[in-house]
């Protein structure tokens, strides 16, 4: 045995107990005449003390080799502290060591192993292995096994199924692109890795499993971007015989659950929002309700005069910055340039001073008087000491304009607190959205999606219309999670193909298998997956989700500790008959 106790346990209950313990050389600082090393595992830090006056020669000299991430055992007694240190649980006492053994020396390591680093983060992914030694990363790892097992638990207790579902599947037309698979047994035919395990679980209600959920791995091969990985976890859950009330109540129970387990914060209210009222209100479908900064529609109140920027354009909206009247030129210029950037967009920002006293001063006096501006201050809400900040263009891009433009306010002003929490319900989502490239509509979230009921005709009349049975749960300006009622008939999903594009031929040959289930009497069924990585994140005050995955991948995909993806060689070319083009 290496250890009888880890170096968190330790107290003045212990003086003069003999004990061994293992880990890593954390520090160490050299007196000359008494040595003191930190020995640091999982769980913390317990002080080694080396003394000239107790210590023989041949220990001291040895204490003397070590170095940073040694892995030692020592053996020893604990005697109290001369000078404590209250920021560790073992602060009151240390370890005199009779016994020194090296389990394995060290290299110097690339990087600091404290809670504050000098590596750069290209340098800590690389050594991934090291910089899971941190505080920071162990705790968020350690924090994301806790907000699973909350999961688990609370599902269980509700008559949840856990099931597992394949990973090697076939590839499907719908949304991101899929990782694919080469069958070496079936020469020229390829699996793909699942994006979702979507069909699986409306299989398995059709099996009559009525509640499933699972914890399990999905894979996209999509661009990425800081909160995105090729490989991400969802809690993927379904219902038999509910209605999309029925699964809103169940999965607030577990968000409410987790955030008071978790968190310890009671969240009586979840909110609901239709997606129009979330794009018209905040300019995008998963708002951050923790701050105002509400959407003004202006147009009928800034197209009467000569000014052709707003004439011209199809939507004129604003919010009014509380406490940004005090801004100085050169402030309002750099958030100017702000919303000029790439990443954003805009071709320009009209601006409006709402002074303490009362008085309007904007960027357009030239066109527009007092009373017009007080007419845009009331849409906006605004009041004394706001800055009312406008942009005007084509509808969808100047609302997510405006909507990058509130949150980076809401960052800047310290209005989106990460020990604050405010779920929200978005429901009633469109069924389809226009795809401009390939000039036709697909499914918003997926082809299973069931229409509000009385809704199925519209498709034929106006698809744009037609409501979706499908909600998302935001908290914080995220969406954590995502689901929909389904369709569960052969008759309606076979229609829904054909407003989709899939000729009869197409939609056999992809989803055959889950059309001719639906004929043998598949019951109502609808489900929801929340994302793990992002929701951990939030529960953890932050809303980056690398820290909380063991081995996460850059934003080129790649994973530079192992180096992969990486070709791979002519022999498994050949098994697998495959050939790469030049």
């Amino acid at each position: 045995m290496y250890r009888d106790h880890n170096n968190s346990e330790l107290n003045l209950s212990s003086v003069n107990k003999k004990v061994t313990l293992s880990g890593w050389v954390q520090k160490i600082r050299d007196k000359g005449f008494i040595i003191w090393v930190d020995l640091r595992d999982r769980y913390g830090i317990t002080q080694l003390v080396f003394d000239s006056e107790r210590t023989s020669s041949e220990l001291m000299d040895q204490a003397r080799q070590l170095g940073r991430e040694f892995v030692i055992q020592v053996e020893g007694q604990v005697v109290e502290r001369e000078s404590k240190n209250d920021a560790i649980s073992t602060g009151a006492i240390e370890v005199l060591v009779e016994k020194l053994t090296v389990l394995n020396a060290s290299e110097t390591p690339p990087f600091t192993i404290e809670d504050k680093t000098d590596g750069g983060e290209d340098l800590r992914m690389k050594y991934r292995y090291l910089d899971i030694r941190r505080n920071p990363v162990k705790n968020k790892l350690i924090f994301r096994s806790k907000v699973s097992m909350a999961v688990r638990n609370y599902l269980s207790q509700h008559d949840f199924v856990e099931v597992e579902t394949p990973y090697l599947i076939k590839s499907t037309p719908e949304g991101a692109r899929d990782f694919v698979v080469p069958s070496r047994m079936n020469a020229g035919q390829f699996y793909a890795l699942p994006q979702s395990p979507q069909t699986f679980k409306q299989l398995l209600m059709v099996g009559g499993l009525d509640k499933y959920f699972q914890i399990v791995k999905c894979f996209r091969d999509e661009d990425l971007r800081a909160d995105r990985q090729p490989e991400f976890t969802q809690i993927d859950c379904e219902m038999t015989f509910v209605e999309q009330e029925d699964i809103l109540n169940t999965f607030e129970g577990l968000t409410r659950h987790l955030l008071k387990e978790i968190n310890g914060v009671d969240v009586e209210e979840f909110p609901r929002m239709t997606y129009d009222e979330a794009m018209k209100t905040y300019g995008n479908d998963k708002p951050d309700i923790r701050f105002g900064m509400k959407f003004g529609e202006l147009n009928e109140v800034a197209q009467h005069k000569d000014f052709r920027v707003f004439n011209e354009a199809e939507l004129v909206v604003g919010i009014a910055i509380p406490g940004a009247a005090s801004y100085s030129r050169k402030e309002i210029d750099k958030l100017i340039d702000w919303v000029k950037r790439p990443q954003v967009g805009a071709k320009g920002m009209v601006y409006v001073k709402y002074n303490e006293d009362g008085s309007l001063k904007s960027s357009v006096d030239k066109f527009y008087d007092e009373s017009d501006l007080k007419a845009w201050a009331k849409k906006t809400g605004a009041t004394p000491g706001d800055l009312i900040c406008v942009l005007s263009g084509d509808s969808n891009a100047t609302r997510a304009q405006l909507s990058a433009l509130r949150m980076e306010m809401g960052n800047r002003l310290g209005l989106r607190k990460p020990d604050e929490f405010a779920p929200l319900w978005v429901i009633d989502f469109p069924l389809l959205e226009w795809d401009e490239d390939t000039q036709r509509y697909h499914a918003m979230h997926h082809p299973f999606t069931s229409p509000k009921v009385g809704q199925l005709p519209l498709l034929e009349t106006d698809p744009g219309a037609v409501k979706a049975n499908a909600y998302d749960l935001v908290l914080n300006g995220n969406e954590i999670g995502g689901g929909s009622i389904r369709i569960h008939d052969q008759k309606t999903q076979s229609k829904m193909f054909d407003y989709l594009g899939f000729t009869k031929e197409e939609a056999e040959a992809q989803f055959g298998f889950l059309m001719k289930a639906f004929t043998y009497g598949a019951p109502p069924h609808g489900g929801i997956a929340f994302g793990l990585d992002r929701l951990v994140a939030i529960l953890g005050g932050q809303e980056s989700i690398r820290d909380f995955i063991a081995f996460p991948k850059n934003n080129s995909g790649r994973d530079i500790m192992i180096d992969a993806p990486a070709p791979i060689d002519e022999e498994q070319l050949k098994e697998l008959d495959l050939k790469l083009r030049s």
